[in-house]
Parts: C-alpha cells; sequence; structure tokens
C-alpha cells in the first residue's frame, strides 16, 4: 500500500543522514548507499554526505568506471567565506563545485560524420566553444555536484543529477556500452590519467629522452596484453606537450616571493596540507606532500619507522626545511612530506602535525607507525607522541656528524681526535644530568684545554644544549644504526642537490625551493621506487646514492673485519676497492665509532662502522638497554624497601608493571633493528 511506502528524507533532514566513509583509497558511486532527496531544488536526486577530504577519491573513482571509462571535469565552482551569511541553509555551502563528464554535455558526434543541420554548434552551456575538445564531446549528461556545507564544513554533500552516461535521448553515448564506441578512443577515458601525467614527468625532469619514454610504454602495453585503457593510447605528441611545460616551467610567479608563494599555495591546493602567512605575529609555515608522496607515507609508514630530519639550514635559503622520511623495503628513506617554516615553536609544530596526521587517517584511518625518530632535543616529544600514537626514538646523527666534522676540521692529531671523540660519548651517554654533567664538561674542556679553536666553537654550540641531548639520550630510546645511516644518506642527497645549484640568486626564495622539491628532487626519489618496483631504467639512477652506508656495509665479507682480543677498543677492516689498505674503527659497536677512512672523516657513517657494529651486535658484545637497567634497579629498589602504606605499594607494583610492558615492546623493535643497543666498554659509566 502507499501508506506503508518509505518516505524520501526533505532536504531539510540531510544531516541526520549518516556520513560514509568507505575503507578504500578511491571508492565510486556504487560504494555509496544513496538517498532520494524529497522537494526543493534537488528533488528526486540521489544524496549522501562523505568526509570533505575525500572528495577527490570520490571523483577519481568515479572516473575508473569499467563499462563507462571517464573523466570528470569542474564544470563550474563557487565559494564563500565562513561568516558571509547570517542564517545559512542547511544545505548551503562554503564551496560549491559542479562535476561533469568530459564527454559532455555538448554532442559532436553528427557533425563529425557530415550528418545533421548543425544546430547543436552550441554548447549547452552557454560558454561557447571548447577548443581542442570539439572531437570529445558525446552529449554525456552524467554530472553531479559537491557542496562543502556551511554549517559542517568537514562534511560534503553529493549531490547526484545523472548516474548514467546517457545522451539526451537515454542511450550510451561512450564506453563499451555504446556499439557506435566500439574500437575508437571513446571506449576509453578521454585523457590520460594524473598517474601516468605524474609518471612522464617525473621521467622528463630526471632526463629521460623522449624516444626512451614512448619505447619504454609501448614495452608496458606490450607486457599486459595491449592497450586496455586511454593510457595504453599515449603518444609522442602527449610526451612533447609535456616535455614543452616541463622546459617552460617557471617557479617566479610574482616578483614579490611572499606574493609568488601564495599563487602556489592557491594553484596546488592538493599539495598543501597547511599553510599560515606570515602575518603580526604568526610564523611563516608551509606544509607540502604530493598524492605519491602520500601513498608512500602510508605504505611504508604503516607498522614501519618515520623519522623527521629536521631544520635542514643553509645560509642561502630564506626559513628552515624539515622533511619527514619513511623507510622503503630495503631502509633506504624516502622524502613524504616538508615543512618549510621560520618557527618549530611546539605551538607551531603541533598545528601542521595535526594536519598532516588527519590527512593520511582520512585515506586510512587503521593507519599507525610503529616508531617515529626525531633527531633535535630541542623538539617536543609529546607532540608527536600525540599525533603518530606510537613510541619515539632518538637518532643521534646529527650530534655525531657536527661533532666528527668539527674534531677533524679543528684538531690535528689523531690520537687527540679520537680520545675527545670518546671523551664526549661518554658525557653524551652518563645516563646522568644536572650538575653531575657540567662537572663532567668542565672536566673535558680543562683536559682538552690546548685545544683553543675546537672549545671555541664547543663553548658557543654545545655547552648551551648539552643537557638538551643527554637527557634526551637517557629518556628516550635510541634508533639503530641501520636508521641513521639511512637518514644521513637523504641529508647528503638534499645537500648535493643545494650544493649543485648554479641559480645562487634564486636559491634564497621559497618559491624556488618549493619548485625544485616538487619537482626535480622528488623525482629522483620516484625513479628509485619505480626502478626497484619494475626493473626499468636502472642505469639513469644517481650511482652515488644506490646503496646507503648500512646496505654497503652488509655487502663487506665477515672474514675482512679483524677484531683484537687484546684490545676490543679497537677494530680493523680491509679496504673492498684497495685490499693493501686496513681502516681502523676506534669504540667498535658504539654509535660514537670512529674511522679514519676518508668517508668517516668528513663526519659520515661509513660503512665500515656499520660492518663492525653489525658484528659487535651478532657476537653480543654489548650491554642491555639503558630502559631495562632502569627497569631492574626500580624492581629492586622496590622489593628491598617495600613501602608501608598498601596504597602506595600498589601504585609502585602498578608503575614497575608498566614498565615491564615498555622494556618488552622495546625488546621488539630491537629485535626488529631499531634500537640501538649500548656498548658497556665504551660508555663504563652507565648504571
Amino acid at each position: 500500500m502507499k501508506g506503508h511506502d518509505p518516505k524520501m528524507p526533505r532536504m531539510e533532514d540531510i544531516l541526520n543522514l549518516s556520513v560514509q566513509d568507505p575503507p578504500f583509497a578511491e571508492f565510486s558511486a556504487s560504494q555509496i548507499k544513496w538517498v532520494k532527496v524529497e522537494g526543493g531544488r534537488q528533488g528526486g536526486d540521489d544524496i549522501a554526505l562523505i568526509p570533505f577530504a575525500r572528495v577527490d577519491d570520490f571523483v577519481k573513482g568515479e572516473s575508473s568506471n569499467a563499462e563507462c571509462p571517464a573523466s570528470f571535469r569542474i564544470e563550474s565552482r563557487r565559494k564563500r567565506s565562513e561568516g558571509s551569511i547570517i542564517k545559512p541553509r542547511v544545505d548551503g555551502y562554503l564551496e560549491y563545485t559542479l562535476y561533469w563528464c568530459s564527454y559532455g554535455p555538448e554532442d559532436y558526434r553528427d557533425n563529425e560524420s557530415g550528418i545533421g543541420d548543425g544546430s547543436n554548434t552550441k554548447p549547452a552551456t552557454g560558454k561557447g566553444s571548447r577548443p581542442g575538445r570539439r572531437h570529445m564531446m558525446r552529449g554525456c549528461l552524467c554530472h553531479f555536484t559537491v557542496k562543502r556545507l556551511y554549517i559542517r564544513p568537514l562534511l560534503a554533500l553529493i549531490i547526484y543529477n545523472q548516474r548514467r552516461h546517457v545522451d539526451k535521448i537515454g542511450g550510451p553515448c561512450h564506453g563499451v556500452l555504446d556499439l557506435d564506441a566500439i574500437g575508437t578512443r571513446a571506449m576509453y577515458a578521454p585523457r590520460i590519467s594524473e598517474e601516468l601525467r605524474q609518471k612522464v614527468m617525473s621521467m622528463l625532469y630526471v632526463g629521460i629522452s623522449l624516444d626512451d619514454i614512448i619505447q619504454h610504454h609501448m614495452e608496458v602495453v606490450q607486457g599486459h596484453g595491449g592497450p586496455h585503457s586511454r593510457d595504453d593510447f599515449l603518444t609522442r605528441n602527449d610526451v612533447r606537450n609535456m616535455e614543452r611545460v616541463v622546459r617552460n616551467v617557471c617557479h617566479k610567479l610574482h616578483e614579490n616571493d611572499n606574493l609568488s608563494v601564495r599563487m602556489w599555495v592557491q594553484r596546488h591546493q592538493k599539495l598543501v596540507f597547511f599553510f599560515q602567512d606570515n602575518i603580526g605575529t604568526e610564523p611563516f609555515i608551509l606544509g607540502i606532500q604530493t598524492d605519491w608522496q602520500l601513498q608512500q607515507m602510508i605504505h611504508y609508514g604503516h607498522h614501519g619507522s618515520l623519522a623527521f630530519h629536521s631544520m635542514f639550514v643553509r645560509k642561502n635559503l630564506k626559513h628552515p626545511l624539515c622533511t619527514l622520511l619513511a623507510f622503503d623495503s630495503s631502509q633506504n628513506a624516502i622524502p613524504v612530506a616538508w615543512v618549510i617554516a621560520s618557527s618549530f615553536r611546539s605551538q607551531d609544530m603541533q598545528k601542521w602535525v595535526r594536519s598532516l596526521t588527519e590527512k593520511v587517517r582520512t585515506k586510512d584511518h587503521k593507519w599507525k607507525p610503529n616508531t617515529f625518530l626525531v633527531d633535535d632535543p630541542s623538539l617536543d616529544v609529546s607532540v608527536v607522541r600525540e599525533a603518530f600514537q606510537c613510541w619515539v626514538l632518538f637518532c643521534v646523527w646529527r650530534g655525531r656528524r657536527a661533532l666528527i666534522r668539527s674534531i677533524f676540521k679543528k684538531c690535528c692529531n689523531i690520537d687527540v681526535q679520537k680520545e675527545m671523540f670518546k671523551h664526549l660519548g661518554c658525557i653524551l651517554f652518563s645516563g646522568r644530568s644536572g650538575p653531575i654533567v657540567a662537572d663532567a664538561v668542565e672536566e673535558f674542556m680543562h683536559v682538552y684545554v690546548d685545544q683553543s679553536i675546537f672549545m671555541e666553537y664547543f663553548k658557543r654550540k654545545w655547552v648551551p644544549c648539552i643537557d638538551l641531548w643527554v637527557n634526551s639520550l637517557r629518556s628516550i630510546p635510541m634508533a639503530s644504526m641501520e636508521l641513521l645511516a639511512a637518514i644521513e644518506s637523504y641529508h647528503l642527497r638534499l645537500k648535493s642537490k643545494f650544493l649543485n645549484e648554479q641559480d645562487v640568486n634564486n636559491t634564497r626564495r621559497i618559491d624556488w625551493l618549493v619548485h625544485i622539491l616538487t619537482t626535480e628532487f622528488l623525482s629522483l626519489y620516484w625513479l628509485d621506487q619505480y626502478s626497484l618496483e619494475t626493473g626499468f631504467f636502472a642505469n639513469a639512477r644517481d650511482e652515488s646514492f644506490l646503496k646507503n652506508a648500512w646496505n654497503q656495509g652488509l655487502l663487506i665479507p665477515d672474514n675482512d673485519v679483524i677484531f683484537d682480543e687484546q684490545n676490543l677498543q679497537v677494530a680493523k677492516v680491509i679496504s673492498q676497492t684497495n685490499r693493501s689498505l686496513v681502516y681502523t674503527i676506534h669504540s667498535p659497536g658504539s654509535e660514537f665509532s670512529l674511522c679514519d677512512c676518508p668517508c668517516s672523516r668528513l663526519g659520515n657513517v661509513c660503512k665500515h662502522v656499520i660492518k663492525v657494529a653489525i658484528l659487535c651486535k651478532q657476537r653480543q658484545v654489548a650491554r642491555p638497554l639503558l630502559t631495562s637497567q632502569i627497569y631492574r634497579r626500580t624492581l629492586l629498589t622496590l622489593l628491598q624497601n617495600p613501602p608501608d602504606d598498601p596504597l602506595v605499594l600498589e601504585h609502585a607494583i602498578l608503575h614497575a608493571t608498566h614498565l615491564q610492558q615498555d622494556i618488552r615492546s622495546l625488546e621488539e623493535l630491537s629485535k626488529n633493528g631499531q634500537l640501538q643497543p649500548l656498548n658497556s666498554d665504551i660508555y663504563p659509566s652507565i648504571g
């Protein structure tokens, strides 16, 4: 009976609809439950609510329709500012976007065949002709509207006006259901996908020629049995057009750098996860992440490790650059986000860290890293721990590198160099703080008072912050050499890019930095991953960065490492390029191992240090984790001096239990090679 038919909701009821967030990277209309709305301008249309952040995923999913491949263009767009409406309608919008299938709404099929009176030459939208697209127009009426709701800005209302890809008489007009399209490009999407476009652009940025790109594409198409989509019809003209874009692109959108950056942000909103202009007391912050970087962060960061390469500072950079890194299956670092900021204070950092994690979890709400590495003791670890909800590890590569470079540069005697480095390691890993650290620093400065040039540097750069380093190394578990080598390899590649840059006048501009990072520099990492996954273009990769120090160290045979049983403070490694050379490693197995090879003398973690560290770990020439020592000490104190108050005793036992759980988690990380053990011979003062 009619009285029992379910009543269609009115537009006023849309906020009562459930918000749908399908658990897929991309999703289509078939994966959403649609509701027909009654009355109003959208009467009879299908509507649904999704998170606004997932609109692009929906558009991509709809473009991948198997029966009617398409691409949806933005036909019209309107925006309002917040506060511009006093009494907004329930479906009032902050942003209004109309998406239309690129095969319509105009229909030029009759014109191309020479049939018809030509009365259909004026586009239905009244926008005049569309140069270069007449051959694609087949009268498709499929379109939908997206409204970013005024009263709920985090939600998007999708209004599907016509879900079927049909023309005005209701028949299929493209795709496999259109018999007239069989054997023509109208069977497929009208243009190449964004993924293929980015792939070709990356190849062009790393210097692969047009001929090689076309040849490679033909091999790929033949490999999967011939053309199946529009992407398979890539032509030389397509690549030539993209080559022209690469050649003519200019980072300088305006003479004023600040205005140029704002213009870039407006044009590339999909690449920006956070932007705050330098207005008043607010610092400048720009967070950048491409779609490819987001994919890598989700893929390698889930149940994996992430790290900060914090505050890359060069004289020719206007603001410091911070990089968020993920690690691939070979433990090579991949930049998955960049932040250019004039301040990295805790309150400023909290804004963009939260924005980044929200963006990732919008794509995959189950995404969760295991560990996060920080390399700067001044960073607020609680911000990272709260946002990423994982263990935070401390990576000492930055401090280690700075000390080695300064010691080798400012001290000439090799024996003094190694003794100073070992002494500094004892201070930093002493596990103590306050006056005891201050006394140790005073003793160090007294012992090496004759090294005046280094001491001037040490007083200026290290004395004010050494407590921060000691406290971080005491309270935060330390990351392994494997991850340290990966981060340092990224640092060297980034540094190499800026050292090789010839245009010194532009390097002070933020727009130049943004352009270089998102085009040339990122393309190097895209090529690395593409080559590893497919085996193509291996010869085009930068040979100097094919393997980091960890991977190079794994190639050294165990027999080429010599330990002195009478003196475990020294190990020797035979050179792999000149068998007559033998390098000496002092303090083997520790974070502050020192090798006399040329690479190590530049402050880098060399392959010899890493190989020796691996063997030290395998032969258990290491002390238990500092955290486990703290747990044992706490437990022994509790057993030897049990408190009289039962409530205090219960609290103490609970605290010890939590510590035990933490130790088990850390031991699991240690088994996975993410934690660095401490060497008892090198740091006897711990404990």
